[in-house]
Protein backbone atom coordinates (compact mmCIF):
# COMPACT_ATOMS: atom_id res chain seq x y z
CA UNK A 1 0.00 0.00 0.00
CA UNK A 2 1.55 3.31 -0.72
CA UNK A 3 2.04 6.01 2.17
CA UNK A 4 -0.76 8.16 3.14
CA UNK A 5 1.83 11.06 3.58
CA UNK A 6 2.01 12.74 0.49
CA UNK A 7 4.31 15.99 -0.06
CA UNK A 8 1.75 18.96 -0.07
CA UNK A 9 2.57 22.93 -1.57
CA UNK A 10 2.33 25.88 0.04
CA UNK A 11 1.89 24.53 3.46
CA UNK A 12 4.93 26.80 5.25
CA UNK A 13 5.41 29.61 3.21
CA UNK A 14 8.75 30.97 4.33
CA UNK A 15 7.14 34.11 5.55
CA UNK A 16 4.80 32.37 7.59
CA UNK A 17 8.03 30.49 9.15
CA UNK A 18 10.13 33.56 9.37
CA UNK A 19 7.06 35.62 11.20
CA UNK A 20 6.46 32.56 14.07
CA UNK A 21 9.97 32.20 14.11
CA UNK A 22 10.44 36.48 15.33
CA UNK A 23 7.16 36.10 17.41
CA UNK A 24 8.55 33.30 19.12
CA UNK A 25 11.95 35.27 20.09
CA UNK A 26 9.72 38.20 20.95
CA UNK A 27 7.86 35.81 23.36
CA UNK A 28 10.39 34.22 25.20
CA UNK A 29 12.38 36.92 25.54
CA UNK A 30 9.42 39.19 27.61
CA UNK A 31 8.01 41.16 24.99
CA UNK A 32 4.22 39.21 23.91
CA UNK A 33 2.84 42.41 23.53
CA UNK A 34 4.40 42.77 20.15
CA UNK A 35 2.27 42.75 16.83
CA UNK A 36 4.22 39.41 15.50
CA UNK A 37 2.79 37.62 18.46
CA UNK A 38 -0.80 38.26 18.22
CA UNK A 39 -0.52 36.94 14.60
CA UNK A 40 0.62 33.56 16.02
CA UNK A 41 -2.77 31.21 16.20
CA UNK A 42 -4.48 31.29 19.99
CA UNK A 43 -3.76 27.44 20.75
CA UNK A 44 -0.24 28.07 20.28
CA UNK A 45 0.16 31.34 21.88
CA UNK A 46 -1.75 29.73 25.15
CA UNK A 47 0.78 27.01 25.05
CA UNK A 48 3.60 29.08 24.88
CA UNK A 49 2.57 31.19 27.73
CA UNK A 50 2.00 27.72 29.89
CA UNK A 51 5.78 27.07 28.86
CA UNK A 52 7.07 29.80 29.84
CA UNK A 53 4.78 29.43 33.44
CA UNK A 54 6.47 25.58 33.92
CA UNK A 55 10.11 26.96 33.15
CA UNK A 56 10.23 25.04 30.21
CA UNK A 57 13.96 25.57 28.41
CA UNK A 58 13.44 26.89 24.90
CA UNK A 59 16.45 24.36 24.10
CA UNK A 60 16.37 21.28 26.05
CA UNK A 61 16.13 17.66 25.51
CA UNK A 62 12.84 15.79 26.28
CA UNK A 63 13.87 13.67 29.75
CA UNK A 64 13.52 10.06 29.84
CA UNK A 65 11.36 9.31 32.30
CA UNK A 66 11.39 5.78 31.99
CA UNK A 67 14.20 3.43 32.53
CA UNK A 68 14.29 0.18 29.81
CA UNK A 69 12.66 -2.30 32.38
CA UNK A 70 10.17 0.18 33.32
CA UNK A 71 9.21 0.76 29.79
CA UNK A 72 8.97 -2.62 28.81
CA UNK A 73 6.48 -3.34 31.62
CA UNK A 74 4.61 -0.28 31.06
CA UNK A 75 4.43 -1.59 27.40
CA UNK A 76 3.37 -4.98 28.18
CA UNK A 77 -0.04 -3.92 30.65
CA UNK A 78 -1.15 -0.81 29.00
CA UNK A 79 -4.43 -0.20 27.28
CA UNK A 80 -3.12 0.59 23.93
CA UNK A 81 -0.94 -1.95 24.27
CA UNK A 82 -3.34 -4.28 21.99
CA UNK A 83 -3.68 -1.90 19.17
CA UNK A 84 -0.44 -0.56 18.72
CA UNK A 85 -0.72 -2.83 15.57
CA UNK A 86 -4.15 -0.87 14.37
CA UNK A 87 -2.32 2.20 14.43
CA UNK A 88 0.71 1.43 12.52
CA UNK A 89 -1.77 0.17 9.85
CA UNK A 90 -4.07 3.14 9.73
CA UNK A 91 -1.04 5.72 9.81
CA UNK A 92 1.71 3.78 7.74
CA UNK A 93 0.55 1.23 5.32
CA UNK A 94 3.50 -0.76 3.50
CA UNK A 95 7.00 -0.14 4.09
CA UNK A 96 7.22 1.28 7.84
CA UNK A 97 10.73 1.82 7.10
CA UNK A 98 10.57 4.20 4.39
CA UNK A 99 7.18 6.11 5.58
CA UNK A 100 8.42 9.43 5.36
CA UNK A 101 6.84 10.18 8.95
CA UNK A 102 7.05 8.74 12.60
CA UNK A 103 4.33 7.77 14.54
CA UNK A 104 4.49 7.53 18.31
CA UNK A 105 2.15 6.64 20.89
CA UNK A 106 2.33 7.72 24.24
CA UNK A 107 0.60 7.38 27.73
CA UNK A 108 -1.61 9.70 29.54
CA UNK A 109 1.01 11.41 31.45
CA UNK A 110 3.03 12.23 27.60
CA UNK A 111 5.73 9.59 27.96
CA UNK A 112 6.28 8.00 24.82
CA UNK A 113 5.81 4.09 24.58
CA UNK A 114 6.13 3.32 20.78
CA UNK A 115 8.12 5.07 18.15
CA UNK A 116 8.41 3.58 15.00
CA UNK A 117 8.57 4.74 11.87
CA UNK A 118 10.90 5.93 8.74
CA UNK A 119 14.57 5.30 9.46
CA UNK A 120 16.03 8.55 8.48
CA UNK A 121 13.40 10.70 9.70
CA UNK A 122 13.65 8.50 13.54
CA UNK A 123 17.29 8.94 13.52
CA UNK A 124 16.80 12.56 13.18
CA UNK A 125 14.03 12.82 15.37
CA UNK A 126 15.93 10.92 18.17
CA UNK A 127 18.54 13.35 18.40
CA UNK A 128 15.90 15.75 20.23
CA UNK A 129 14.63 13.06 22.32
CA UNK A 130 11.31 11.74 20.65
CA UNK A 131 12.38 8.36 21.78
CA UNK A 132 10.54 5.36 23.96
CA UNK A 133 10.82 6.52 27.19
CA UNK A 134 11.06 9.99 27.06
CA UNK A 135 8.39 12.64 28.59
CA UNK A 136 6.69 14.69 25.68
CA UNK A 137 3.99 16.30 27.92
CA UNK A 138 3.84 20.27 27.76
CA UNK A 139 4.91 20.99 31.06
CA UNK A 140 8.24 19.02 29.96
CA UNK A 141 8.88 20.30 26.29
CA UNK A 142 6.34 22.55 26.34
CA UNK A 143 4.60 23.27 23.09
CA UNK A 144 4.69 20.24 20.89
CA UNK A 145 1.51 17.97 19.80
CA UNK A 146 1.63 15.31 21.82
CA UNK A 147 2.21 17.01 25.35
CA UNK A 148 -0.53 20.10 23.74
CA UNK A 149 -3.35 17.25 22.55
CA UNK A 150 -3.24 15.79 26.02
CA UNK A 151 -3.41 19.07 27.25
CA UNK A 152 -5.97 20.46 25.78
CA UNK A 153 -8.03 16.88 25.21
CA UNK A 154 -8.08 17.03 21.72
CA UNK A 155 -6.45 17.06 18.47
CA UNK A 156 -3.98 19.52 17.47
CA UNK A 157 -1.04 20.28 14.49
CA UNK A 158 2.25 22.61 15.65
CA UNK A 159 3.76 23.66 12.73
CA UNK A 160 7.84 23.83 12.56
CA UNK A 161 8.89 27.47 14.61
CA UNK A 162 5.01 27.07 16.30
CA UNK A 163 7.27 24.76 18.81
CA UNK A 164 8.06 26.07 21.97
CA UNK A 165 11.90 24.53 22.39
CA UNK A 166 14.00 25.31 19.35
CA UNK A 167 15.48 22.36 18.65
CA UNK A 168 11.96 20.56 17.97
CA UNK A 169 10.81 23.42 15.38
CA UNK A 170 12.54 21.71 12.19
CA UNK A 171 10.00 19.26 12.20
CA UNK A 172 5.49 19.54 12.20
CA UNK A 173 3.56 17.36 13.97
CA UNK A 174 -0.06 16.24 14.26
CA UNK A 175 -1.53 14.48 17.57
CA UNK A 176 -4.64 13.02 18.90
CA UNK A 177 -5.74 12.12 22.54
CA UNK A 178 -7.30 8.41 22.71
CA UNK A 179 -10.05 8.47 25.30
CA UNK A 180 -11.61 5.47 27.50
CA UNK A 181 -14.29 4.22 25.30
CA UNK A 182 -16.26 3.69 29.01
CA UNK A 183 -14.79 5.95 31.21
CA UNK A 184 -13.85 8.55 29.00
CA UNK A 185 -10.72 9.13 30.33
CA UNK A 186 -7.50 9.88 28.51
CA UNK A 187 -5.61 6.74 28.00
CA UNK A 188 -2.98 8.25 25.85
CA UNK A 189 -2.32 10.10 23.04
CA UNK A 190 -1.09 9.12 19.00
CA UNK A 191 1.25 11.72 16.85
CA UNK A 192 2.81 11.23 13.89
CA UNK A 193 5.80 13.65 13.42
CA UNK A 194 7.42 14.46 9.85
CA UNK A 195 7.64 17.55 7.45
CA UNK A 196 5.08 19.74 6.34
CA UNK A 197 3.18 16.73 5.30
CA UNK A 198 1.96 16.23 8.83
CA UNK A 199 0.21 19.41 9.48
CA UNK A 200 -2.36 19.64 6.01
CA UNK A 201 -5.83 19.13 7.36
CA UNK A 202 -5.87 15.75 5.44
CA UNK A 203 -3.48 14.74 8.30
CA UNK A 204 -5.29 15.96 11.10
CA UNK A 205 -8.41 13.98 9.80
CA UNK A 206 -6.57 10.68 9.67
CA UNK A 207 -5.12 10.93 12.80
CA UNK A 208 -8.40 11.97 14.59
CA UNK A 209 -9.86 9.22 12.61
CA UNK A 210 -7.43 6.59 13.90
CA UNK A 211 -8.08 7.49 17.72
CA UNK A 212 -11.49 7.20 17.18
CA UNK A 213 -11.08 3.97 15.49
CA UNK A 214 -9.03 2.96 17.93
CA UNK A 215 -11.42 3.87 20.97
CA UNK A 216 -13.99 1.68 19.22
CA UNK A 217 -11.88 -1.01 18.62
CA UNK A 218 -10.69 -1.16 22.69
CA UNK A 219 -14.65 -1.29 23.22
CA UNK A 220 -15.17 -4.13 20.69
CA UNK A 221 -12.59 -6.28 22.43
CA UNK A 222 -13.56 -5.58 25.86
CA UNK A 223 -17.48 -6.85 24.99
CA UNK A 224 -16.06 -9.83 23.16
CA UNK A 225 -14.30 -10.62 26.70
CA UNK A 226 -17.35 -10.04 28.53
CA UNK A 227 -19.46 -12.01 26.24
CA UNK A 228 -16.78 -15.15 26.21
CA UNK A 229 -16.63 -15.07 30.20
CA UNK A 230 -19.27 -16.57 32.26
CA UNK A 231 -21.87 -14.83 33.49
CA UNK A 232 -20.43 -14.56 36.66
CA UNK A 233 -17.51 -13.83 36.27
CA UNK A 234 -18.08 -10.89 34.50
CA UNK A 235 -16.43 -7.75 36.00
CA UNK A 236 -18.46 -4.56 36.59
CA UNK A 237 -18.04 -1.86 33.72
CA UNK A 238 -17.23 0.55 36.30
CA UNK A 239 -15.94 -0.07 39.22
CA UNK A 240 -17.53 3.17 41.59
CA UNK A 241 -18.97 1.15 44.53
CA UNK A 242 -22.49 1.99 43.79
CA UNK A 243 -22.71 1.62 40.14
CA UNK A 244 -24.52 -1.36 38.29
CA UNK A 245 -25.89 -2.17 35.06
CA UNK A 246 -29.18 -3.22 33.85
CA UNK A 247 -29.21 -5.39 30.72
CA UNK A 248 -32.81 -4.84 29.28
CA UNK A 249 -31.90 -5.18 25.12
CA UNK A 250 -33.06 -8.29 23.20
CA UNK A 251 -34.39 -10.25 26.79
CA UNK A 252 -37.70 -10.46 28.46
CA UNK A 253 -36.02 -11.43 32.09
CA UNK A 254 -33.65 -7.98 32.72
CA UNK A 255 -30.81 -9.03 34.63
CA UNK A 256 -29.27 -6.29 37.14
CA UNK A 257 -24.94 -6.29 36.84
CA UNK A 258 -23.55 -5.83 40.14
CA UNK A 259 -20.25 -5.93 40.87
CA UNK A 260 -19.47 -8.72 38.73
CA UNK A 261 -22.44 -10.62 39.45
CA UNK A 262 -25.75 -11.24 37.50
CA UNK A 263 -29.24 -11.28 39.12
CA UNK A 264 -32.33 -11.55 36.78
CA UNK A 265 -35.42 -9.71 37.26
CA UNK A 266 -39.00 -10.64 37.24
CA UNK A 267 -40.41 -8.49 34.09
CA UNK A 268 -42.57 -6.53 36.54
CA UNK A 269 -39.22 -5.43 39.00
CA UNK A 270 -37.46 -4.77 35.71
CA UNK A 271 -40.07 -2.46 34.00
CA UNK A 272 -39.43 -0.36 37.27
CA UNK A 273 -36.19 -0.23 37.67
CA UNK A 274 -36.18 0.47 34.11
CA UNK A 275 -38.00 3.61 34.22
CA UNK A 276 -36.24 4.48 37.60
CA UNK A 277 -32.81 4.51 35.62
CA UNK A 278 -34.36 6.73 33.01
CA UNK A 279 -35.50 9.26 35.19
CA UNK A 280 -32.72 9.56 37.63
CA UNK A 281 -34.65 12.85 39.05
CA UNK A 282 -37.18 10.37 40.24
CA UNK A 283 -41.05 9.74 39.57
CA UNK A 284 -43.96 10.16 42.27
CA UNK A 285 -46.51 7.29 43.00
CA UNK A 286 -48.54 8.56 40.08
CA UNK A 287 -46.40 8.76 37.56
CA UNK A 288 -44.73 5.55 37.61
CA UNK A 289 -48.25 3.96 38.00
CA UNK A 290 -48.79 5.56 34.25
CA UNK A 291 -45.53 4.18 33.29
CA UNK A 292 -45.11 0.62 34.12
CA UNK A 293 -48.73 -0.37 34.31
CA UNK A 294 -51.39 -1.13 31.24
CA UNK A 295 -54.34 -0.04 33.21
CA UNK A 296 -55.02 2.52 36.46
CA UNK A 297 -53.65 1.27 39.62
CA UNK A 298 -54.20 2.48 42.93
CA UNK A 299 -51.29 3.73 45.14
CA UNK A 300 -51.50 1.21 47.09
CA UNK A 301 -50.50 -1.54 44.52
CA UNK A 302 -47.37 0.74 43.43
CA UNK A 303 -46.43 1.13 46.90
CA UNK A 304 -46.58 -2.63 47.60
CA UNK A 305 -44.26 -3.43 44.10
CA UNK A 306 -41.95 -1.07 44.94
CA UNK A 307 -41.52 -2.49 48.68
CA UNK A 308 -40.80 -5.68 47.03
CA UNK A 309 -38.50 -4.30 44.74
CA UNK A 310 -36.83 -2.66 47.67
CA UNK A 311 -36.34 -5.69 49.20
CA UNK A 312 -34.06 -7.58 46.38
CA UNK A 313 -32.37 -4.18 46.22
CA UNK A 314 -31.29 -3.80 49.04
CA UNK A 315 -28.77 -7.18 49.27
CA UNK A 316 -27.19 -5.91 45.95
CA UNK A 317 -26.34 -2.24 47.93
CA UNK A 318 -28.60 -0.55 45.42
CA UNK A 319 -30.88 1.56 47.75
CA UNK A 320 -34.46 2.97 46.45
CA UNK A 321 -35.54 6.43 47.96
CA UNK A 322 -39.28 7.48 48.30
CA UNK A 323 -40.85 10.66 47.50
CA UNK A 324 -40.02 10.76 44.92
CA UNK A 325 -39.25 7.10 43.91
CA UNK A 326 -35.43 7.16 42.98
CA UNK A 327 -32.37 5.39 42.78
CA UNK A 328 -29.28 6.36 45.62
CA UNK A 329 -26.67 4.53 43.12
CA UNK A 330 -26.10 5.15 39.95
CA UNK A 331 -27.85 2.26 37.48
CA UNK A 332 -26.82 2.54 34.04
CA UNK A 333 -28.58 0.50 30.72
CA UNK A 334 -27.22 -1.20 28.52
CA UNK A 335 -30.01 0.56 26.20
CA UNK A 336 -28.43 3.95 27.46
CA UNK A 337 -24.85 2.88 26.85
CA UNK A 338 -25.96 1.96 22.71
CA UNK A 339 -27.41 6.06 22.88
CA UNK A 340 -24.01 7.06 23.98
CA UNK A 341 -22.41 5.41 21.33
CA UNK A 342 -24.33 6.65 18.75
CA UNK A 343 -23.56 10.14 20.20
CA UNK A 344 -19.88 9.68 19.86
CA UNK A 345 -19.98 7.98 16.06
CA UNK A 346 -19.25 4.27 17.07
CA UNK A 347 -21.35 3.31 14.77
CA UNK A 348 -20.36 -0.03 14.56
CA UNK A 349 -19.82 -0.95 18.01
CA UNK A 350 -23.29 0.57 18.69
CA UNK A 351 -24.71 -2.49 16.47
CA UNK A 352 -22.73 -4.46 17.91
CA UNK A 353 -23.71 -3.61 21.53
CA UNK A 354 -27.65 -3.80 20.60
CA UNK A 355 -28.81 -7.30 20.73
CA UNK A 356 -32.25 -6.56 20.08
CA UNK A 357 -35.48 -4.56 21.19
CA UNK A 358 -35.41 -3.45 24.76
CA UNK A 359 -37.69 -5.36 27.20
CA UNK A 360 -39.76 -6.77 24.10
CA UNK A 361 -42.41 -9.06 25.83
CA UNK A 362 -43.20 -5.86 27.92
CA UNK A 363 -46.74 -3.83 27.70
CA UNK A 364 -45.70 -1.21 29.64
CA UNK A 365 -46.45 1.88 28.53
CA UNK A 366 -42.99 3.42 29.35
CA UNK A 367 -41.46 0.88 28.53
CA UNK A 368 -42.47 0.55 25.24
CA UNK A 369 -42.08 4.16 24.48
CA UNK A 370 -38.36 4.06 25.59
CA UNK A 371 -37.87 0.60 23.41
CA UNK A 372 -39.20 2.44 20.49
CA UNK A 373 -36.85 5.90 21.11
CA UNK A 374 -33.52 3.44 21.42
CA UNK A 375 -35.01 1.56 18.23
CA UNK A 376 -35.60 5.29 16.37
CA UNK A 377 -32.49 6.26 17.23
CA UNK A 378 -30.23 3.38 16.30
CA UNK A 379 -31.84 3.17 12.92
CA UNK A 380 -31.60 6.60 11.85
CA UNK A 381 -28.34 7.28 12.96
CA UNK A 382 -27.26 4.93 10.96
CA UNK A 383 -29.17 5.54 8.17
CA UNK A 384 -27.83 9.31 8.01
CA UNK A 385 -24.05 8.43 9.39
CA UNK A 386 -22.91 4.79 8.96
CA UNK A 387 -21.04 3.56 6.65
CA UNK A 388 -22.27 0.80 4.05
CA UNK A 389 -20.25 -1.87 5.84
CA UNK A 390 -22.28 -1.08 8.73
CA UNK A 391 -25.64 -0.16 7.33
CA UNK A 392 -24.93 -4.08 5.81
CA UNK A 393 -24.54 -5.98 9.15
CA UNK A 394 -27.78 -3.67 10.38
CA UNK A 395 -29.60 -5.10 7.40
CA UNK A 396 -28.65 -8.82 8.53
CA UNK A 397 -29.41 -8.28 11.96
CA UNK A 398 -33.01 -8.34 13.74
CA UNK A 399 -33.93 -4.98 13.83
CA UNK A 400 -33.18 -3.69 9.50
CA UNK A 401 -33.48 -7.05 8.26
CA UNK A 402 -37.08 -5.83 7.22
CA UNK A 403 -36.24 -2.17 6.55
CA UNK A 404 -36.76 -1.18 3.12
CA UNK A 405 -35.16 2.16 3.31
CA UNK A 406 -32.08 0.31 4.56
CA UNK A 407 -31.61 -1.76 1.72
CA UNK A 408 -32.30 0.60 -0.86
CA UNK A 409 -29.75 2.84 0.69
CA UNK A 410 -27.35 0.23 0.51
CA UNK A 411 -27.84 -0.27 -3.01
CA UNK A 412 -26.88 2.91 -3.47
CA UNK A 413 -23.65 3.30 -1.73
CA UNK A 414 -22.65 -0.29 -2.93
CA UNK A 415 -20.28 -0.68 -5.82
CA UNK A 416 -21.94 -1.44 -9.39
CA UNK A 417 -20.12 -4.72 -9.14
CA UNK A 418 -20.23 -5.60 -5.80
CA UNK A 419 -21.21 -9.30 -5.32
CA UNK A 420 -23.37 -7.84 -2.52
CA UNK A 421 -26.17 -6.88 -4.52
CA UNK A 422 -28.10 -9.39 -6.27
CA UNK A 423 -28.74 -10.56 -2.72
CA UNK A 424 -30.28 -7.11 -1.68
CA UNK A 425 -32.17 -6.72 -4.66
CA UNK A 426 -34.10 -10.40 -4.27
CA UNK A 427 -34.69 -9.21 -0.79
CA UNK A 428 -36.15 -5.79 -2.00
CA UNK A 429 -38.20 -8.11 -4.68
CA UNK A 430 -40.01 -10.51 -1.99
CA UNK A 431 -40.60 -7.97 0.54
CA UNK A 432 -42.14 -5.17 -1.74
CA UNK A 433 -44.36 -7.89 -3.70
Amino acid sequence: MSSPWSSPRGVHPDASRLLIERAHEEFITGNPADPRVGDVRAVVRDSWRRSLDSLVGVESLAPIRLTPEELEALRRTHPLAGVVDMIRELLMPGDVAESGVVVAVGDAAGRLLWVEGDRHVRALTGDMGFVPGADWSEDAVGTAAPGTALRLGSGVQIRGAEHFNRLVQPWSCTAAPVYDPETRGILGVIDVTGGDEVVTPQAKLLVDATARAVESELLLARLRERAERPTAARAPSRPAPAGATLRVLGRDRAELDRAGTAHELTLRHAELLLMLATHPEGLNGDALADLVYERTESPVTVRAEMARLRKALGPLGIELQSQPYRLGGRVETDAQQVLSLLDRGAHRVALASYPGDVLPGSLAPGVAEFRESVRTALRETLLAEASVDVLLAFTDGPVGRDDVQALQLCLRMLPPRSPRRAGIVARLEKLEA
